[in-house]
């Protein structure tokens, strides 16, 4: 492929995206359900304009990590040490129920399986698949309501923050199961290790930061280091310590999000990611998708997929919420929020893969949890926030 011709993709895209993108909001639908529609479309599915390139799975990648950094940069921090506990009961609901959700039903469609067989693997790994939580959809379709800031919002962020790293330690053990080579435990202290460098070094450049916004208040140098810092915890969460980028860019922005000029640094995030980087990578979605090899059993197999995935997440989430004393609109609102699936069940499923536990006909069923999760959950938060227009959100 000639190298220029990534400029012709990223003009169809960005054209694309934002017109549907317009199109979802005429239909009072959140706008990233268009650019994801919009990725679909013109992905080798549809009219096959646009193919997935290396390129572009990178472009993607680079706007999700601007995504969850303006996310963190948002937070609020004393909300965020109060939902901290709430969060991760939470978050541990949202990786039980899925996984034992999604064991059941591969175990249902196709035979329950004896302890240690290379079928009772696969079983636990498509119920590990489902533990994933990708909140940068959910971030999007909060910030468009306006809601991201409130309790219901944090809590939602944390507790998927708290999601990925316990579905990664689940995906370590029950590879390690499968590969005798891997060491579960590594995992456990390399997270811990993360989180104690992420407290260490983030009060150090906390400090750094805010007597440089004080020096230099409202300069371009400021967003300009932020992005540096970004950049520099997504790259060091993945290399050092095996967490995904987003969480590291996410840490980023928590850093951040206490200094004077968090917004002006949030501001000048939005303009990247909105052109250019977020429209990439919610077509991406799209782009992803193929149906040349789906039949009659892996199409009834992905329907079950994408239903008990949901619905766990919804139950598992929700329940939890609920015993933590939530209103029951806003136990929806979280189990909702926490059912979408993206880049990280993508990469839990590749994972799968290379290592043997997972064919590559299921990951079709992957594909379709993604787009429908990714489709719906917008539209069902900003559903249930126009039913709770009476009625306060929990303080």
């Amino acid at each position: 492929m000639e190298a220029y011709s990534i400029f012709k993709d990223l003009a169809i895209i960005i054209v694309f995206a934002k017109v549907f993108g317009i199109l979802a909001r005429k239909c009072k639908a959140p706008q990233v359900v268009g650019e994801i529609i919009a990725g679909l479309i013109i992905g080798p599915s549809i009219l096959g304009l646009v193919e997935q390139t290396d390129f572009l799975v990178r472009m993607a990648e680079v706007g999700v990590v601007l995504l969850m950094f303006s996310a963190g940069l948002e937070t609020n921090l004393k909300d965020l040490m109060k939902t901290g506990p709430v969060a991760f009961l939470i978050a541990c609901a949202g990786v039980f129920v899925p996984l034992a959700g999604g064991t059941l039903l591969y175990m249902g469609m196709y035979g329950i399986s004896p302890w240690g067989s290379e079928a009772f693997y696969t079983a636990v790994f498509v119920g590990v698949i489902m533990t994933a939580t990708s909140v940068s959809i959910t971030v999007e379709a909060l910030k468009e309501l306006g809601k991201l800031k409130g309790k219901v919002g944090t809590t939602i962020l944390s507790a998927a923050i708290i999601d990925d790293v316990l579905g990664i330690i689940v995906l370590t053990f029950v590879v390690g199961f499968k590969n005798p080579e891997s060491n579960p435990g590594k995992v456990v202290l390399s997270t811990a290790l993360f989180f104690v460098m992420a407290f260490v070094v983030g009060m150090i450049l906390f400090q750094l930061f805010k007597r440089l916004d004080e020096r230099y208040p409202h300069t371009r140098r400021i967003p300009i280091l932020g992005l540096a810092l970004c950049f520099f915890f997504a790259y060091a969460a993945e290399r050092f310590f095996g967490i995904a980028d987003i969480t590291g860019a996410y840490v980023a922005g928590i850093v951040l999000c206490s200094i004077r000029d968090s917004n002006y640094i949030e501001e000048k995030m939005e303009i990247s990611s909105y052109m250019i980087f977020g429209p990439v990578f919610f077509a991406s979605i799209g782009l992803k998708t193929s149906i040349d090899n789906v039949n009659t059993g892996i199409l009834l197999f992905s329907l079950g997929f994408v239903l008990v995935a949901l619905v766990t997440k919804i139950v598992g989430c929700g329940l939890m919420a609920k015993v933590c004393r939530f209103r029951t609109q806003d136990c929806l609102k979280i189990g909702v929020g926490m059912m979408t699936r993206g880049e990280v069940a993508l990469i839990v499923a590749q994972k799968g893969l290379s290592v043997g536990l997972l064919t590559p006909v299921y990951f079709t069923s992957v594909i379709l949890l993604i787009i429908v999760s990714s489709i719906s959950t917008p539209i069902i938060l900003k559903l249930l926030y126009a039913k709770d227009t009476a009625v306060p959100e929990t303080e």
